[in-house]
């Protein structure tokens, strides 16, 4: 680990100057994810910002009816909070799935959303990575490709996000607050947080340089039946192959986001819309255009009878 200076923030505004005013400063909280990183050498932070001690581990309830949750909410509250077990099932759900019970107790909502891929190229530095180094190539691309992306990826990275939080977050229009460096706070959608690679696959998220998490917003519940399936290589502490996020209402319409199989949680409003007439033409809908290889082409199928699986579970339940 290399060495670095270190402060604690103590408002919102505060903590986004100061990693403003540090050129490579980076935010920590829970840091699952970014001590990891800085002791692999693939994060060198020169400056680091604690937010911990800031006002934003609360889940509050909205004017609008829906759930403010605050960045540094910490996955194992979330997931037991009586009103998303309640009212946003899919979400406490994807948090169960995720990590272990002692990850879960120190990772924060913000740093899941935020979290980097576990593609094991970007993992080594002995290989070219353009997440790690931009312009040095994929070491991915003709490598292999099990865990990778079918949707969504380019020709400069096919990584997949790591993240089942996520996947349920788009499955219920979540909304991301932030607020910048000079003070100005806005609202980013959920669906376009985060970003596809194109050329520039280490810009990963819409967020600009400082700008600090502070919140993440549900909208009013949505009734139905929630249901979150992950299929792994293991039953635990292991990252998606698929995952599905539905919310199915008793008419068989709904929503479904997946995970596993792009660069960002995947969802479209035409596969939603295909949701009555079965798994079959849900999964034509979310994987048009998909690009597989030999070794990850088995989750075309997959996300198939997977969907099937949750729809036959929706249709259960009602």
């Amino acid at each position: 680990m290399k060495p670095f200076t270190y402060e604690r923030a103590r408002t919102p505004a505060e903590a986004a100057a100061a990693v403003a005013r540090h050129p490579g400063a980076k935010f920590i909280a829970g840091g699952t994810n970014l001590l990891d990183l800085m002791k692999l050498q693939i994060e060198a932070p020169a400056h680091l910002v604690d937010v911990n001690a800031l006002a934003l581990d609360k889940i509050e309830a909205t004017q609008e009816g829906g759930l403010r949750i605050g960045a540094l909410v910490r996955n194992t509250a979330l997931a037991a909070d009586e009103r998303v077990r309640r009212d946003y099932g899919v979400l406490a759900r994807a948090l169960l799935a995720g990590a272990s019970a002692q990850l879960r107790n120190k990772a924060t909502t913000a740093g899941n959303l935020l979290q980097r891929t576990r593609c094991p190229y970007f993992y080594d530095t002995n290989q070219p990575c353009n997440k790690r180094q931009p312009g040095s190539g994929c070491s991915a691309i003709g490598g292999y490709t099990r865990q990778h992306a079918v949707l969504g990826a380019s020709q400069a990275c096919i990584a997949t996000h790591p993240s089942d939080m996520a996947v349920a977050m788009r499955a219920l229009d979540a909304a991301v607050e932030t607020v910048k460096p000079d003070g100005q706070r806005r609202v980013i959608p959920i669906a376009d947080f985060h970003r596809l690679p194109g050329d520039t696959p280490h810009i990963e998220t819409a967020l600009e340089p400082g700008e600090l998490i502070t919140s993440v917003s549900l909208p009013k519940p949505l009734g139905g039946t929630h249901i979150y399936r992950k299929v792994r290589d293991r039953a635990s502490y292991a990252f998606a192959l698929v995952s599905v996020a539905a919310v199915v209402q008793r008419d068989g319409s709904g929503r479904v986001a997946l995970g596993g199989v792009a660069p960002k949680p995947w969802r479209d409003a035409g596969a939603d819309a295909t949701l009555p007439q079965g798994a079959k033409a849900a999964a034509a809908r979310l994987l048009a255009g998909a690009r597989t290889t030999e070794d990850n082409a088995f989750k075309l199928p997959l996300v198939e009878r997977t969907l099937a699986a949750v729809l036959g579970q929706a249709r259960s339940a009602a």
